[in-house]
């Protein structure tokens, strides 16, 4: 597959760039050699720690700031080629603040890409979701699968990112990939906040010699993707010229929340057992299976980490970053 944007020497922003996806975009873009990258990020998911390899390259420079700041938007892409747009809050929180949704995923990301287009910006790659297919009709689930079963005010907020990516490239040329993300995982997860992840929640509780829970009769089912894997699609779809649409980003591969904790027990070594509790009202989604069809044919990109490893790097990061709390707390 020939690939007409090359990142060498290139000046790229990251918005959310301290977070869990845009920080492995940045060690990749590292070896990519680009001349730059500019991340942005208020921190409030982010952590500087994500980018300490990148930041021993030299290559990074750090805007502790906000999409929601036009101003700072159109400063920050200013002589910049491409831009990776990874900024956004979780779908548990936008259920809890929608107008905070609005503001960060809707206008945050008008300004992101109305900067882009006044800074005459190559290209964008932005982050979409599986969630804007709600529970849907037909498995693997392709991109032309229609939206009307999404149910959240996130996928209806990742929907409007695609619209606006679609109306500025009609509008004004502006060349762009939405991937829609399926269940990402890996180190850096965000282990701090309310919203953690189950799989963090899950380590905790094996950690605590409890029984870790399952809500529900564990067969719920989600395509996970290791974060790895999806930076490099990130990185793909900005050098592969062109695309201007939504692909999907998944392992294609399904997996039961039975299945994914029996695969927690081993990688830890655990003897614990599942306890199971009723199952929670949260999440109308119960099946999750990506078409990887488009990422294979537009992209070249298929997953190469497999969950059992991906589970490894997660648990093994997961322990460095505990030893490491644990040692300055006794200095």
């Amino acid at each position: 597959m020939d690939k007409t944007n090359n990142l060498e020497g290139s000046r790229v922003l990251i918005t959310g760039g301290a977070g869990l996806i845009g920080s492995h975009i940045a060690d990749q873009l590292v070896l990519r050699e680009v001349n730059e990258i500019i991340i942005v990020d208020n921190l409030t998911r982010g952590r500087l720690e994500n980018l300490n390899w990148a930041r021993s390259c030299g290559k990074i420079k750090i805007v502790e700031g906000d999409i929601r700041d036009p101003e700072l938007m159109m400063e920050c892409t200013k002589s910049v080629d491409y831009v990776f747009h990874q900024a956004a809050i979780r779908i548990t929180e936008c259920a809890e603040y929608p107008r905070g949704a609005m503001e960060v995923i809707g206008n945050g990301t008008f300004n992101v890409l109305d900067a882009c287009i006044r800074n005459n910006v190559k290209k964008v790659v932005s982050a979409s979701s599986a969630s804007v297919y709600g529970m849907a009709d037909q498995f693997p689930t392709s991109e032309s699968h229609h939206p009307y079963n999404n149910e959240t005010i996130y996928g209806a907020f990742k929907l409007v990112n695609e619209a606006m990516l679609k109306a500025f490239h009609s509008m004004y040329g502006m060349e762009y990939a939405a991937l829609r993300y399926f269940n990402v995982y890996g180190p850096r997860m965000d282990v701090f906040g309310a919203y953690t992840e189950v799989m963090i929640r899950w380590l905790d509780a094996i950690d605590d010699w409890i029984s870790p829970k399952i809500f529900g009769d564990g067969s719920q089912s989600m395509d996970f993707i290791y974060v790895g894997d999806v930076a490099r699609a990130n990185v793909l779809a900005m050098e592969t010229p062109c695309i201007n649409r939504a692909i999907n980003i998944g392992s294609g591969k399904e997996t039961s929340l039975a299945e994914l904790l029996n695969l927690m027990l081993a990688v830890t070594k655990s003897d614990l057992r599942p306890e199971y509790a009723p199952e929670r009202k949260v999440n109308p989604v119960r099946r999750r299976l990506a078409d990887i069809t488009l990422a294979r044919e537009l992209l070249g990109f298929e997953a190469k980490v497999s969950l059992q490893e991906g589970l490894q790097e997660l648990v093994k990061w997961r322990k460095a970053m505990k030893e490491s709390k644990q040692k300055l707390a006794l200095k």
